[in-house]
């Protein structure tokens, strides 16, 4: 028998708990309006938030590892004048739709080596791999885009998130993008990179503030084994993207090992890669995992800041536990010496930092993460509570309760000059949802407003606060 013969038994959700709880997929597509608003929103919050993440139509089979896997569903929150409306709507890709009419799914997990035949999909998708751009979201160039990780992302319609396309940038970028590209808000140029099984194993790209590529995918020298890397950050003039020794390995795959090999004696990379195309420098130090970037920017000595959250290892992609807790880590880069230097600011459970993303790419003061209050256990993914941290002075607050779940949090800038953070909510109690919004000088002292959503936002991953146009 081949690993095509057969399909995969059912994943028991119970058994998995990204698939229960807060975690549990939401199956209805929904359109509300005049949303229920506990307190104030600013009258000039004008604008939508978007969150994507892996959402499961069908029950799945063969496996399911959070938060690699699922289908995506984009959530929108938009606010206007101080009402709110909700729309959500899945990514409809062609293994999707082939799902929804055999009306159960029909491709595995991606640990799990089956990919359906003919018989199940047709000749155009037979042992074809399923579309994941389920990790973010973002409006560029007039498009707004599903992303993947590392792969072409899904083009949505702006005014009901319907599916338009897989987007490949008129065959300019088959190979598709990062889940975390970087918008310059100085030039409007987006920047990208990504990683592939077979050589190059590395590449960048650029596209213009029109949505056309000015830079077709541009080999990165220095990579000589597929490595998976998650997130970028950007300066003025460089690429910042971290290389940590996560190694694709697909022969220990196909004798039942992890895909993903932790390699921490390879130690750890980061590839400065000039956007003037000039040869890419690289930094080094001991091993260490970083999942996503805060921000970068070029100091005036000629070296490179790095603001991130940092892990000793991957944890479960690779079939281990969790670590146990994270650090935010500012790290210098010297492109001259190759050397790194990194500096602690804080130690706590961590993950999804975000700034002002007016400020990408140049000095930042405020960066704004999830984290887990001291001695909770919470699964993977789940957040109790919102920190944010002053790196002018060192400085962290934090907000917080048990009863409750917290997404990703996003800045919120208006017109008139005041900021505030946003986050998608969950009550533990009965699962209600809820859209939080705190002031962007003071969060600490609570939500000034919180929108009721028509249903639970199943918890992770990431999104984007796009102002009205």
């Amino acid at each position: 028998m081949t690993a095509f013969d057969e399909l995969p038994a059912a994943v028991d959700p119970a058994a998995n708990p990204h698939l229960r709880g807060l975690f549990e997929p939401q199956r209805a597509e929904v359109d509300a309006e005049r949303l229920v608003v506990e307190g104030e929103l600013p009258a000039a919050l004008r604008g939508s938030y978007l969150r994507n993440g892996p959402n499961m139509r069908f029950d799945p089979i063969g496996s399911y590892l959070y938060p690699i896997d699922g289908d995506a569903m984009v959530h929108r929150i938009e606010l206007d004048g101080g009402a709110a409306h909700y729309r959500n709507a899945f990514v409809r890709t062609p293994a999707l739709v082939a799902e929804e009419s055999a009306g159960r799914a029909l491709w595995p997990g991606i640990m799990t080596p089956y990919r359906p035949g003919p018989e199940l999909v047709g000749d155009a998708l037979a042992y074809s791999d399923r579309d994941l751009p389920d990790i973010n979201v973002v409006r560029h160039g007039g498009r707004l885009l599903a992303l993947a990780e590392s792969a072409p992302p899904f083009r949505l319609d702006p005014a009901d998130l319907r599916t338009v396309c897989k987007e490949t940038f008129d065959g300019r970028l088959p190979a598709g993008l990062t889940a975390h590209p970087k918008v310059d808000p100085a030039t409007g140029e987006m920047f990208s990179f990504c990683y592939s099984f077979e050589p190059p194993y590395l590449t960048w790209t650029a596209i213009g503030r029109d949505g056309v590529p000015t830079r077709a995918a541009t080999p990165v020298d220095g990579l000589d084994a597929p490595v998976m890397i998650h997130d970028m950050a950007l300066t003025a003039t460089y690429l910042v993207v971290p290389v940590c020794p996560l190694v694709f390995d697909i022969a220990a795959a196909m004798t039942g090992g992890s895909v993903l090999q932790w390699r921490p004696e390879a130690g750890a990379r980061i590839a400065l890669i000039p956007r003037d195309g000039s040869p890419v420098r690289w930094c080094s130090d001991e091993a260490f995992w970083m999942w996503h970037t805060a921000n970068a920017y070029d100091a005036g000595d000629g070296t490179v800041v790095l603001d991130y959250v940092q892990w000793d290892h991957p944890g479960i992609v690779t079939g281990a536990e969790e670590p146990t807790a994270s650090t935010l880590v500012r790290a210098v880069l010297d492109p001259a010496t190759g050397l790194m230097t990194r500096t602690e600011v804080a130690r706590a459970g961590m993950e999804f930092p975000r700034i002002d993303d007016r400020l990408i790419g140049r000095p930042h003061r405020q960066v704004a993460t999830v984290g887990e209050s001291p001695g909770a256990d919470l699964v993977g993914g789940d957040a109790d509570l919102l920190r944010w941290y002053d790196l002018d002075t060192g400085a962290g607050v934090s907000w917080g309760d048990e009863a409750l779940s917290f997404g990703e949090p996003v800045h919120l800038p208006t017109e008139d000059g005041e900021h505030y953070w946003g986050a998608i909510v969950t009550e533990r109690r009965d699962r209600t949802g809820w859209f939080y919004v705190f002031d962007g000088e003071e969060p600490a002292a609570g939500p000034r407003a919180r929108v009721r959503l028509p249903h639970r936002v199943p918890a992770g991953l990431h999104g984007a606060w796009l102002p009205g146009e």
